[in-house]
């Protein structure tokens, strides 16, 4: 019974990893879309919605609003800094007072006097100098003598700390030191003693130590406890209370009522009783958020919707713009504009292009107004500067460009927050001129776009065009060994590749991927390049002397061989694609009609090249131009008719072959290359327009 049973699970188990074998890549999907939207979830702050928008300076759009539940108004921070610092200014400083100095200056001036004072030079006793000194000593040390240099006005008030009492004095109660001099000179005068004034000077001079020093641990002590007895409300406003009215303007006390209002509303919405219902909510928000993603890579970007790389790439740095606006919004929302948010566009369009980089930019956004404060603003300027980033960076290999780019993005950023703020508060005085220097910040990070392409390039092993232009270098280790090994088809390649970019650059495909394919596509030949015509310098052709059959897979092997080289020397699969696809499904027919001829017949399938056919805009091109430029060779007094007319041949022969049934290509796209290949061929050959006689 058990046997039975066990056998009869056996074609369930099958059939059921025989559906995750088959649907691999759509669960791979739906996972990636979970995992994403959880930690955007997560990120997200813990509060509810304020139902209502609404901005300073602007009018107020709704209907009459009255208070749901009675809440504080909070002040605002500008309210709050000016109290802070109001609270430093008429903070009262305290002072140390240092008793034993004291005792130490009276003894000073007693060993002074025995040491200084003789019987035969003074008329008046000794006990009447001491009398004296003692007395003028008593009333500096009332308050002390103070050395340091402070900011306090004389009628400031001041604490001083003898001990465990605290005095409140006038500041100009403690004798300063530079003052001493002064002091003794009118209390010689006042107790007429000028007849041994030179001697009190030096005594009272030399035993005046200064005794008061700046507490400044205990006075910022003290402020701080100020500060932190702000209260932070400035009254309450009682349910059913009217806030605001239709059409009044939002300023001044209305809008920080609004503002409490919001944030209350926040705080109490989010509590256990209703937070799975928020969750839910913001659930479905960000779901449809990246829904929006995979509808719009499934029917414009096919082919980077079924690559699992690149959509993990695009869905990690979605979820990466919101951690890290997320952080900086905890910290200091102020300090929001630092992010560069402009990175990721430009980053989007460096991999794939600037359609692509716009949509998830404006995507990535819509998920950030969950975060930021006022998103209004933010979402606008941040949108402004993307559509700047996606239009002004057009080469991104060009250094310059990207220089040129930043300075534009940080003055959209300074023009738009400059706007902002006149509309809300109608005058420049309390501009916050050092957001300008965050707009700036936040310009020079985009700068960091080429690092971060080259550590995505060995991440996920994607492919810009910075990559491409280091490849389209013709010294590079790789394009040097075929022109060694194979000068003919490397200087085959070089004519392919001024043909295809000049026809990609004509239909606004990617010209630099294009004539780096162009570079690249013939590499196979270097195994045995003497087996093709172009490197046959001897007049020998080994051909000859070899069956038709064999003949062709020497020949389709070339790019057999080409794929496995270019593996090897860890070419981009970007690349490599143009190697499988130059020759799509088509025959060697040259061959094909040799053993039809020797046998009478012959079977198409074993002169016809593996395939695939040309995907792309950039691979047919590359097709096209590759086997134009092969057959021109062959070409016996060539003439601008001829040209036209063989290249009107070729190219119509691959389309109703279906070689670029799979390209994204359009019949007026092709017409145009044909035109290009016709006018290149024509200067090549420096052939003009035929006249008739």
């Amino acid at each position: 019974m058990l046997n039975s049973t066990f056998t009869s699970r056996i074609p369930l188990m099958k059939h059921f990893f025989s559906f995750l074998s088959k649907n691999q890549s759509n669960i791979y999907r739906v996972f990636l879309f979970v995992i994403c939207t959880f930690l955007v979830i997560y990120l997200l702050p813990k509060g509810g919605q304020f139902k209502y928008t609404f901005q300073k300076g602007k009018p107020w759009q709704y209907e009459n609003l009255y208070a749901p539940f009675s809440f504080t108004i909070k002040k605002s921070e500008e309210d709050l800094t000016t109290e802070r610092t109001t609270i430093r200014e008429n903070a009262i400083p305290y002072f140390d007072y240092n008793g034993s100095v004291v005792t130490e200056s009276f003894n000073q001036f007693e060993q002074l006097l025995n040491t200084t004072y003789v019987d035969s030079l003074f008329t008046v006793p000794k006990s009447s100098v001491k009398s004296l000194g003692v007395q003028f000593l008593e009333d500096v040390y009332r308050f002390g003598v103070l050395s340091e240099v402070n900011t306090q006005d004389d009628d400031d008030l001041v604490y001083l700390k003898k001990g465990n009492e605290i005095d409140e004095i006038a500041y100009s109660q403690i004798i300063k030191k530079e003052e001493i001099p002064e002091k003794i000179a009118r209390f010689i005068q006042q107790q007429n003693a000028e007849a041994y004034s030179d001697l009190l000077k030096i005594l009272l001079n030399r035993s005046s130590i200064p005794n008061v020093t700046a507490n400044n641990k205990l006075t910022e002590a003290a402020i701080a406890s100020e500060l932190d007895a702000i209260n932070p409300n400035q009254g309450i406003i009682e349910k059913g209370g009217r806030i605001i009215a239709k059409g009044e303007v939002v300023e001044g006390n209305t809008y920080q009522i609004l503002s409490s209002l919001r944030d209350e509303f926040q705080s109490q919405v989010w509590s256990k009783s209703n937070r799975f219902w928020l969750i839910f909510g913001y659930a479905m928000l960000v779901s449809l958020v990246f829904l929006m993603l995979f509808l719009f890579l499934r029917k414009y970007r096919l082919e980077i919707f079924n690559n699992s790389t690149k959509v993990t790439f695009i869905f990690f740095n979605v979820v990466l713009m919101v951690f890290l606006t997320t952080i900086v919004v905890k910290l200091d929302a102020k300090y929001v504009y630092v992010v560069p948010l402009c990175i990721l566009p430009l980053i989007v369009k460096a991999f794939f292009d600037p359609r692509l980089g716009l949509y998830v930019h404006v995507l990535t956004l819509l998920l950030l107004g969950f975060v930021v404060p006022n998103s209004f603003e933010f979402l606008f300027l941040q949108i402004i500067a993307g559509i700047v980033t996606i239009l002004t960076v057009s080469e991104l290999y060009r250094r310059a460009n990207l220089f040129i780019s930043v300075g534009q993005i940080t003055l959209v950023y300074i023009i738009g927050y400059f706007a902002f703020f006149i509309i809300q508060e109608g005058n420049l005085e309390l501009i916050q001129w050092e957001n300008f220097g965050y707009f700036v910040l936040a310009g020079l990070a985009t700068l960091f776009a080429h690092p971060l392409i080259y550590l995505y390039e060995k991440v996920f092993g994607l492919v810009s065009d910075v990559s491409l232009l280091e490849l389209s270098d013709t010294n590079s280790k790789l394009l040097k060994e075929l022109s060694n090994k194979a000068p003919g088809t490397f200087h085959h390649s070089l004519n392919v590749a001024n043909l295809a970019e000049a026809a990609a650059n004509e239909i606004g495909a990617n010209a630099m991927l294009v004539r780096v394919g162009a570079l690249y596509h013939d590499i196979g030949k270097m195994e045995n390049p003497t087996n093709f015509t172009e490197n046959q310098l001897s007049g020998y052709n080994a051909h000859d002397e070899l069956d038709p059959k064999e003949s062709a897979n020497i020949i389709i092997d070339h790019v057999i061989k080409g794929i496995e080289i270019a593996r090897r020397r860890n070419l981009p699969d970007r690349v490599i694609d143009f190697i499988r696809t130059h020759h799509g499904t088509s025959v060697v027919y040259y061959f094909y009609k040799k053993e039809e001829q020797q046998n009478g017949t012959a079977n198409i399938k074993d002169f016809q090249y593996p395939g695939p056919i040309p995907f792309s805009k950039e691979t047919a091109i590359l097709m096209m131009a590759d086997s134009v430029e092969a057959a021109s060779k062959s070409l016996k007094d060539p003439t601008s008719s001829k040209i036209d007319t063989f290249v009107e041949k070729i190219v119509d022969g691959q389309t109703e072959q279906g070689q670029f049934l799979n390209a994204n290509i359009t019949f007026k796209e092709i017409q145009v290359i044909k035109k290009v290949l016709k006018k290149k061929l024509n200067n090549i050959y420096h052939l003009r327009v035929e006249y008739p006689e």
